[in-house]
């Protein structure tokens, strides 16, 4: 007999979805790697800030009489980040996002662990508070390396954050950076700038259920989107295959990953992004030049920048599936243009009244359709 007491048995450690991401760490790891922007004085970056700060509360007014909707007067006002406030907020809400989606991931991994362990007749092991920091760190360096790139492309953002607290916010270093590159008159393309966010943020308010709609359904959708754990290695054969398809542009990655019944609801959270991302670039547009006076020339400027990336950036684009981003703005305009003209601006605004009279997929590429079931 040993003179020496046994070790404590360790108690059971708890698993959760959260512990998959470190999102702290993430959020810091990301910061570290973001680039800080382009050159700017101090007093320089004063005045952005100021100026922004203006840009939205001048976006107020036109976005209201454009779209004749109009945010609560006492909706928090707009915020200016650099791209590590960015990065941190967004890792705030991914992880709130996120948390219902990889509780399911956890308990369906360990539902199969059980059964697995059943059949072999051993004890279902115990996943220990180190492997689970381990694997949130790992896990944690790839969502730092995915936000520090997106951190540098985002101008602006209307955060839905379900932790509790949606934000108006602007990336300041992104913007300076954007007018720079196109030449555009500073005043004018940051008010277009915010009268785009203005409008998305007038969306989320004035119409009280959309934001909760909007978050249960992406969570729904990233529910059913990962694949029970026997598939994993199956999905990721396919995956595999078709990568070069998407490397060439040929493919989207999210018709990839996805299972017909996974594409019909990613189909519809699509139509919804592209209604809201299309009414948004309708509004900017149609403010008009006596509020921007140079509203045509920035956005000629800017559409050309979108199809103008680098090699690289493209690349990136497809893997993230931002390349279906970009044709949300432009199917989502297609559709509140072509609304609009048959039934003006009320009749459009129909389109708020319910989850149900939201577009289908299939309606976003045939307007009439929306228009015949809504108004009859």
């Amino acid at each position: 007999m040993s003179d020496h007491p046994a070790p404590p048995v360790p108690e059971p450690v708890d698993v959760q979805g959260s512990a998959l991401v470190d999102w702290e760490f993430a959020a810091a790891a990301a910061a570290r790697l973001a680039p800080p922007g382009p050159k700017a004085d101090r007093a320089e970056i004063a005045a952005l800030v100021a100026d922004l700060r203006s840009a939205a509360s001048r976006a107020v007014g036109p976005v209201a009489e454009t779209a004749r909707m109009q945010a609560p007067a006492d909706a928090p006002p707009a915020l200016v980040v650099d791209r590590a406030g960015w990065i941190r907020a967004n890792c705030a809400s991914m992880g709130e996002m996120l948390a219902p989606v990889l509780d399911d991931v956890i308990a369906r991994k360990r539902e199969a662990d059980r059964q697995r362990a059943e059949r072999a007749g051993r004890e279902l092991p115990d996943l220990g508070a180190a492997s689970q920091a381990i694997s949130g760190k790992v896990t944690g360096t790839e969502v730092a390396g995915l936000l520090s790139w997106v951190s540098t492309k985002v101008l602006g953002q209307y955060d839905l954050a379900p932790q509790g607290n949606p934000t108006l916010m602007f990336v300041a270093p992104n913007i300076l950076g954007a007018e720079r590159e196109l030449g555009a008159d500073p005043a004018d393309f940051r008010l277009w700038v915010a009268v785009h966010e203005e409008t998305h943020r007038v969306q989320f308010t004035a119409v009280p259920w959309l934001r909760q709609h909007l978050i249960d359904q992406a969570r729904s959708v990233g529910t059913t989107m990962m694949p029970e754990p026997d598939q994993m290695g199956q999905r990721l054969v396919e995956i595999a295959r078709a990568m070069p398809a998407v490397l060439r542009g040929e493919e989207d990655i999210t018709q990839v990953v996805a299972t017909p019944e996974q594409r019909e609801r990613l189909a519809r959270v699509t139509a919804v992004m592209s209604l809201l991302e299309g009414h948004a670039d309708v509004v900017m547009d149609e403010v008009g030049p006596s509020v921007i006076p140079s509203v045509e020339h920035i956005r000629r400027q800017f559409t050309q920048r979108r199809k103008g990336a680098g090699n690289v950036d493209k690349l990136l684009r497809r893997l993230l599936g931002m390349e279906a981003k970009m044709r949300q703005y432009k199917d989502g305009a297609v559709f509140v243009r072509a609304v609009v003209d048959q039934v003006g601006v009320d009749g459009f605004n129909q389109v708020w009244t319910s989850p149900e009279t939201l577009p289908h997929p299939t309606e976003i590429a045939d307007p009439p359709a929306w228009v015949a079931r809504v108004h009859g």
